[in-house]
């Protein structure tokens, strides 16, 4: 290059050679290398393998191949490897005779090896198979076949298939299929599928006709030098049942039969023949046994003719099975059926009219026998009432009919055509007289002898509205307690109506209609609204009212008088004397004086009125006599000096209802050789007034000291109650709190008595008796349902022994039930008023009252003196209640000065 600098470069040509190794592994085409080779191949036959490939040359190349089969391949084919130029071809040798019929392919393996170091190999499959070549016959699966074909099938119904197998494939095994040697009949009612060997009906079948069918079928394949076989096909055509039955009727006997009508008289016995009957089928086995019956309900029935007869063909007589009767069916449509034994049946018909010539022999008939019918009452002669009509089933003269009523009692009130058989009424008929006519008409035909039939006619004569309601009786009179509670019954009333369903549905109305009373429908119960109370109100009259619901109704009036009964609700009231009242009378009165009369009324009547009067308090000594029966009191014996005084009767009067109410008066009597002091006298009785009753006061002398020196300390004590008012007002109001809440209560009962003070001593002398007296204020607690005295916050408390005495007006009158018990006529006051006038004014009254009041007080504080320490705290209350009832009298002494004149006793 150094040298050449001066001459220009120059082109040097080199090779370079890439030596060889093993690195590629030689390999098949494919995985899977395929080879056909016909059957019957000869033996010793060659056939070329795909050679393998090796991208490595020389002897890194293939080297050689070899082959590996199984059992079933090892005599057949072996490896035969051809060299070519470098090349290696592997061929496959045929060493046995091939049968694709046997076995269609064969899995080999071949192998290949290269010629390096170290070699390398590869496999494939090598698949053999094995084509076919027409070396086989169609054979058919049967050598004959049969098939039965029924009758009638339409066309293109299949009758068999006939099946053959060729062993070759492809167009070798396709097999064609004919008939062969078949008969022009076969030809004309059969055809066979080219392909598929089916048979077909091409026309219809008829077994009648063609009962057999035999042919041959060819079997041809479509192979190079084709083969075929042939088979016998026969075919039993099967009977359908296709023909019905065919029957046949004729005439027979002594029944004649012209234009299809047989004519047999009704007193032909039974079993008559009318008719022969032949029936036939064309069909066989089942399908033409026939059996042959009657339809209907008709008295005829098949008998067979002869017992030789064969199944499909057979001879009946029709025979009569009842007596026939022209009246009851004179022609009968005698219907034959004739029924195969295929499935399904077929069955055909035919018939025959067989007439009924008539024997008079009938009677004639009602129908119904029995004819009921409405007829309204109130009618006119000559109404039509219903029509009969009869029947006769024979026929002419024996058919025409004659009506008549059979009762000569019927006669006299209906009538009946003859002719035509209407029944007419003659009279005026009367629901309420008749409602129901019965008896019997009569049909006779004009045959001989003459037949009569019956009939029962009932006649229901329906109701008008002609009656009005009545009631039982003209007029009611009930008698009701009184005080019974509203809504009770009262009566009953009774109601009726001659007629009939509505018309005879009454409604009852009270007039007038003031509320009092009501009545209830259906019931007739007269209820009442109010509560009676015979003393305001003993009769009441009203009248009902019946209305039917007829069109247009009818009614009627009834009087209803109600009494109302006593009850014994009402206590006797005393109207003479009055309680204030009294009746001087001198010591030297003779026995038997009449001193006064108690008179007294009672608002009850009967038992509940009478009276009895009794003297039950005041009478000690036993000075006084009552008759129970009047009320006369008079002097039952002498006086003595200590009788003087004033004397208190305490009179009991009592009804005599059940249970009886009684009222208390008090008769005063005052003994004395005068009575210049009238006052004085007054005084003892208003204190009387405030005194228990269980106090007898019988001309005590004490009583009237004790009742002057009351007055004197009352005064007293009402002067000094003024001064201490003031003092005392605090310790009042701090004492009232408490007996509130120990006091007297609406509805409580007090643990001591309210009423009742203690009685003064007889003699004036010691302490006073202990024992207590029953006082009025007790006496109205215990009865009343209200208390008899409410103890206000000013009043002394109801807990301490000194209380204060009922005030009581100058003309009360106790009264009370019962043996116990005491009210007034007001029942819920604890006293009454009656119709006396009272002798002192309201304030003449009040003033007694608080005297009373303040003298029982002082009285009760000299007697509290001598009775034991422990009663101390007790009469502390009492002075203190006490004073506030000062103050009050205090001030009402103050407004009214003329009082104290009679204050003390006119001095």
């Amino acid at each position: 290059m150094v040298k050449g600098i001066g001459s220009g470069p120059r082109l040097i040509e080199g090779r370079i050679e890439v030596l060889d190794i093993n690195d590629n592994t030689p390999q098949f085409s494919s995985p899977i290398l395929t080879l056909s080779i016909p059957e019957n191949t000869h033996i010793g036959a060659l056939f070329s393998i795909p050679m393998a490939t090796d991208r490595d040359s020389g002897t890194n190349g293939v080297a050689e191949y070899s082959l590996s089969t199984g059992p079933d391949a090892d005599q057949l084919f072996s490896l035969q490897v051809a060299v070519d130029t470098d090349e290696k071809l592997p061929q496959l040798v045929v060493m046995g005779n091939l049968d694709r019929e046997k076995k269609d392919s064969y899995d080999l393996n071949i192998r290949v090896v290269d010629g390096g170091k170290p070699p390398r190999a590869s496999s494939a499959l090598l698949r053999v198979t094995v084509t076919d070549q027409n070396d086989n016959a169609p054979k058919f699966e049967r050598s004959h076949y049969e098939a039965e074909l029924p009758e009638s099938s339409p066309q293109g119904h299949s009758v068999l298939q006939v099946r053959a197998n060729d062993a070759d494939t492809g167009t070798n095994g396709e097999i064609d299929y004919s008939l062969h040697q078949a008969s022009e009949t076969v030809q004309r009612l059969l055809r066979i599928d080219r392909s598929t060997g089916i048979i077909y009906v091409k026309n219809t079948v008829d077994r009648e006709e063609d009962n057999f069918l035999k042919f041959f079928v060819v079997a041809k394949d479509r192979g190079p030098n084709s083969k075929s076989s042939k088979v016998l096909v026969t075919i039993n055509v099967k009977d359908q049942n296709d023909n019905a039955p065919a029957i046949e009727i004729r005439g027979i006997g002594l029944v004649t039969h012209q234009d299809g009508v047989a004519n047999i008289s009704e007193d032909m016995p039974i079993g008559t023949p009318v008719a022969l009957v032949q029936v036939s089928d064309r069909d066989e086995g089942e399908n033409a046994v026939v059996t042959c019956v009657v339809a209907g309900d008709v008295p005829f029935q098949l008998r067979l003719a002869s017992e030789s007869s064969n199944d499909s063909k057979k001879k009946y007589f029709l025979r009569t099975t009842t007596l026939l009767d022209y009246e009851h069916l004179r022609e009968y449509f005698v219907e034959i059926v004739a029924v195969d034994s295929g499935n399904p049946a077929l069955s055909s018909t035919n018939s025959l009219k067989v007439q009924v010539t008539d024997v008079n022999d009938n009677t004639p008939v009602f129908s119904p026998t029995v004819l009921e019918v409405d007829f309204p009452e109130g009618n006119q002669p000559g109404d039509k009432v219903l029509g009969v009509v009869a029947t006769d089933a024979d026929s002419g003269t024996n058919a025409e009919l004659v009506y008549s009523i059979i009762e000569s009692s019927a006669n006299r009130l209906f009538e009946i055509d003859a002719n035509t058989g209407d029944i007419r009424v003659k009279n005026l008929l009367d629901r309420e007289e008749t409602e129901r006519y019965e008896f019997r008409v009569a049909a006779a035909d004009k045959g001989v002898p003459i037949k009569t039939g019956t009939s029962t006619v009932v006649i229901n004569v329906l109701d008008r509205n002609d009656n009005d309601p009545k009631f039982m009786l003209s007029g009611y009179s009930f008698s009701v307690i009184e005080n019974m509670a509203p809504l009770n019954p009262v009566g009953v009333v009774t109601v009726t109506d001659n007629d009939k369903g509505e018309n005879a549905r009454v409604r009852l109305y009270v007039e007038p209609d003031n509320g009092k009373f009501v009545i209830q429908n259906g019931t007739g119960t007269i209820l009442s609204s109010i509560s009676f109370d015979r003393e305001k109100e003993s009769t009441y009259t009203f009248r009902l009212k019946a209305v039917d619901a007829g069109d247009p109704p009818r009614s009627s009036y009834v009087g209803v008088t109600i009494n109302v009964l006593d009850e014994n609700d009402n206590a006797p009231y005393v109207t003479k004397p009055a309680n204030s009242s009294y009746t001087y009378l001198s010591p030297v009165t003779p026995p038997n004086t009449r001193v006064e009369m108690v008179e007294a009324e009672d608002l009850d009547s009967g038992p509940n009125a009478e009276l009895d009067y009794k003297i039950t308090g005041g009478n000690p000594y036993g000075l006084f006599h009552i008759l129970p029966s009047t009320g006369e009191i008079t002097l039952a014996q002498e006086f003595t000096s200590k009788h003087n005084g004033l004397h208190r009767l305490v009179v009991r009067v009592s009804d005599k209802g059940k249970p009886p109410r009684h009222t208390i008066a008090l008769v005063h009597v005052f003994v004395n050789d005068t009575k210049s002091n009238v006052s004085l006298i007054e005084a003892l009785v208003g204190h009387s007034l405030y005194t228990p009753l269980d106090r007898d006061i019988a001309g005590d002398p004490n009583y009237a000291l004790a009742h002057q020196s009351n007055i004197l300390y009352g005064s007293l004590a009402g002067i000094a109650g003024v001064i201490l008012v003031i003092v005392a007002v605090m310790v009042i109001r701090h004492r009232l709190q408490k007996d509130t809440k120990s006091g007297y209560q609406a509805g409580k009962k007090e643990s001591k008595d309210l009423y009742a003070p203690k009685q003064g001593p007889k003699n004036g002398k010691g302490k006073k008796s202990k024992k207590g007296s029953p006082d009025l204020g007790r006496h109205y607690r215990s009865n009343s349902p209200l208390p008899s005295i409410q103890l206000q916050p000013q009043s002394p408390s109801a807990s301490k022994k000194h209380q204060a005495v009922q005030d009581l007006p100058a003309t009360n009158t106790f009264v009370g039930t019962g043996d116990n018990n005491s009210t007034g006529s007001d029942q819920y006051s604890d006293y009454s008023y009656k119709a006396n006038p009272p002798k002192y004014s309201s304030k003449q009254s009040k003033l007694h009252s608080k005297c009373r009041i303040n003298t029982l007080f002082m009285l009760e504080e000299e007697e509290e003196e001598e009775e034991e320490e422990d009663e101390e705290e007790e009469e502390e209350g009492a002075v203190m209640s006490c004073f506030s009832l000062n103050s009050q009298l205090l001030t009402f002494i103050t407004k009214n000065p003329r009082l104290l004149y009679f204050m003390f006793g006119g001095r």
